[in-house]
């Protein structure tokens, strides 16, 4: 297991363990890792429905998800054992998510869903702006991520988070039903990117924004693989392809772009 923490760690970013002085040691997150994905696994498997097969989706079976979606390669999705690098300690002071955060102007009462939520960093954050009279969907491919993000939440006490395990192509949401979805690093690693835009347009409200933070591609000095990376320019023109167009854009960040995007009128 230790090795696969190393290893998601190594899938994303360029200099794993030398990004910063004060960030934890590959050992410490392994130790670290060991543990968080015990606890949470020991949950249990019953609290969550099994994830849908290609066939109950609509995709033929044996049939590999293509590797590459308008130009662009498409990455893999980070395994449930590198989930200690989403609760890093240097995160903050990389990303700054708490102006990220900010930048999402949540409103009490809202309902908003963490896409690809993984362990649940933002997706506590955003239960607490929502607050009780709000909603916080919280959808992941992986079933251990999920579990390790309900044990989190259920030691703080949350109450309006709902777990959803997701599939390749769709989150898994009700029609009309999200006033923002939040995917953070997600979008480069969905399988079948333009299946599952048009599931997520049909889980929006009619005013309802997806919001991608993503790596960004054009700066050499952010430290991450290219494959885990995205231009401005391609996020855009695969969502405008798939009917959404920018609402507004956030550049702020250290190392993401931070894209606003709301469904395009007429577009199906």
């Amino acid at each position: 297991m230790g090795c696969s923490i190393l290893a998601a760690m190594r899938h994303i970013f360029i200099r794993p363990a030398s990004l910063s002085s004060h960030s934890m040691s590959p050992a410490a997150i392994v130790r670290r890792g060991i543990l968080l994905t015990l606890a949470g696994l020991a949950i249990g498997s019953s609290l969550l429905p099994l994830s849908p097969s290609l066939a109950q989706e609509g995709l033929p079976p044996n049939t590999p998800p293509p590797t590459h979606f308008m130009g662009r390669e498409i990455a893999q999705t980070m395994h449930f054992t590198g989930a200690p690098w989403l609760v890093r300690e240097s995160r903050q002071r990389e990303e700054d998510c708490r102006l990220l955060l900010e930048a999402l102007q949540i409103q009490q009462g809202e309902t908003v869903c963490d896409l690809g939520c993984g362990n649940g960093f933002y997706t506590l954050e955003l239960a607490k702006l929502v607050g009780p009279k709000g909603k916080v969907y919280a959808v992941d491919i992986q079933r251990e991520m999920l579990q390790m993000l309900m044990q989190r939440s259920n030691q703080i006490g949350f109450r309006n988070i709902e777990p959803v395990l997701g599939g390749a192509t769709n989150p898994n949401l009700p029609d009309g039903a999200i006033d923002l979805m939040l995917c953070v690093d997600v979008y480069h690693e969905f399988s079948y990117p333009a299946e599952m835009l048009a599931a997520i347009r049909k889980s929006l409200a009619d005013d309802g924004l997806l919001v991608l933070a993503e790596f960004r591609a054009e700066d050499p000095a952010v430290p991450i693989k290219p494959l885990h990376k995205m231009t401005k320019d391609q996020a855009k023109k695969e969502l405008d392809a798939c009917g959404f167009e920018v609402a507004r854009e956030f550049d702020r960040l250290p190392w993401q772009h931070l894209l606003f995007f709301k469904k395009k009128d007429g577009a199906q």
